[in-house]
């Protein structure tokens, strides 16, 4: 059952100190900003009026979700810290003897609720800014980044052995709830794991003739690796089918605990086939296209992406767009499967901004991947009068001509900005590793980080003296 606000005071607040009362300035800045009704509408539809258990105020969860981001804290760790400072349970308005709501009930209203409800809050949050005219639309410059996901570096021996111990594992959940427990199935995950040691122990070989034996037996290895998960997957399937003729007769919590092995089995034996085969492909010769390569068993949607950094020339993880103003307030940021080209995205950005803030940008600037004269056609065509964004290859006289104007390069200059920008989101919003699986839950995760740093930057410039 929906609740917006927490209407029950306590005693406990008479009796408090006036220094216990008060909130930090940028809590108490946040605490103004969010009271007010507009931002509960994008939660809405998600509860109902009359039915269920009473739901955490969404004033209470909005808050808890801006704390959880701004100082990068788990659910848990949110929670605790919450719980203990005075100060903090005002902030999300909470009584003194009110208990905190549970953290699995903080994950679940996230993911319900989904990246729609984060995308209309952002929206909701950039509306009421523009209205009060704290939104600059003068200038606007924009950039992509990785947003890693939460793998560890994926190579196809490790993803083999991590395959056959998670079917190893998820038929043991299933013959403990008692579903196929006399079908025959054997544990392959520490002959898996000894094959991954004997890579590793090769790996560490030295010299030419030494190397080119390494790289055989490793190739050999990685084949009885992929062999091995193979025959995991086809004794897996026979427990799959039996516990499904098993799961007719489960009653109570069994049931449920029975129906969830199996789901989770059958999405591990296909992903499974997926990374044998394109391990076999390898194998052959030939490479895998990254646009549907599997890297991850738990987070299928997650692709390498090549940027061209020194450190890192491949992450694994999802493409994500930001465009931002001069006061650093961003108007605008998306989240991508794979790694699609830059240049579609900036006109679409730009329409979505003028939409939001009711203004078109008089400037907008990016770097050479969005450098296509089709760009510069289209931002003009929606209202856009100075486009600062070098061309790729080599420009033809008139056109060096033209990025050599000191206007020209005083935005390009500007426009370095963004990547300071996108590494505070990294550093300070948790845009450095999605903890949440999937392209869907990426988005809200960064939506939720993005919420956190413009309810920062605006409420600072609302309180900013004014000349």
């Amino acid at each position: 059952m929906l609740r917006t606000r927490n209407e029950q005071p306590s005693l406990w607040e008479s009796v408090l100190p006036e220094v216990c009362l008060r909130l930090p300035a940028e809590l108490a800045r946040v605490d103004e900003w969010l009271d007010d009704e507009r931002f509960f509408a994008p939660f809405v539809p998600y509860f109902s009026a009359r039915k269920g258990r009473p739901s955490v105020p969404l004033e209470t969860y909005l808050r808890l979700m801006f704390l959880k981001h701004r100082y990068q804290l788990g659910y848990e760790s949110l929670c605790a810290e919450v719980s203990d400072s005075i100060s903090w349970r005002r902030f999300c308005r909470l009584n003194i003897d009110d208990p905190l709501p549970h953290p699995t009930t903080l994950m679940k209203i996230t993911t319900q609720c989904g990246e729609a409800a984060v995308e209309a809050l952002n929206e909701a949050v950039l509306a009421k800014a523009s209205a009060a005219k704290l939104v600059k639309t003068g200038k606007v410059r924009a950039d992509t980044t990785v947003v890693p996901a939460n793998v560890n570096y994926p190579t196809d021996t490790g993803l083999l052995a991590h395959a056959a111990s998670r079917i190893a594992g998820l038929v043991r959940r299933i013959k403990s709830a008692g579903g196929a427990t006399r079908t025959r199935f054997r544990d392959r995950s520490r002959a898996a794991g000894r094959r991954v040691r004997a890579i590793a122990s090769k790996l560490r070989l030295r010299g030419a003739q030494a190397r080119e034996e390494a790289q055989a037996t490793v190739r050999r290895i990685t084949g009885e690796l992929a062999g091995l998960a193979t025959r995991t997957a086809h004794e897996a399937e026979a427990v799959l089918r039996n516990a499904r003729r098993a799961l007719r007769k489960a009653t109570g919590r069994t049931k449920g605990c029975l129906r969830r092995a199996i789901d989770e089995l059958a999405i591990s034996l296909e992903r499974t086939g997926r990374i044998a085969a394109q391990t076999r492909m390898r194998l052959a010769g030939d490479m895998p296209d990254s646009a549907t390569r599997l890297i991850s068993l738990h987070d299928p949607d997650a692709r390498p992406i090549a940027k061209g950094r020194l450190g890192k020339p491949v992450e694994f993880g999802y493409k994500a767009q930001v465009l931002d103003n001069e006061d650093g307030v961003i108007l605008d940021y998306t989240v991508e499967e794979g790694n699609p080209a830059d240049a579609p995205q900036l006109a679409p950005a730009v329409q979505r901004v003028r939409r939001r803030t009711g203004g078109t940008p008089r400037a907008v600037t990016a770097d050479r991947g969005y450098g296509h004269a089709s760009v510069e056609n289209e931002l003009h065509d929606l209202g856009v009068k100075t486009v600062a964004i070098p061309r790729k290859g080599k420009p033809g006289p008139v056109r060096q001509q033209h990025e050599r104007k000191p206007s020209f390069r005083k935005l390009v200059k500007w426009r370095t900005g963004c990547e300071g920008r996108i590494s505070h989101l990294k550093h300070r919003y948790g845009w450095d590793r999605t903890r949440l699986d999937g392209r869907d839950r990426t988005a809200i995760w960064c939506g939720h980080g993005i919420l956190a740093h413009n309810l920062v930057k605006i409420t600072a410039l609302a309180a900013a003296p004014t000349i």
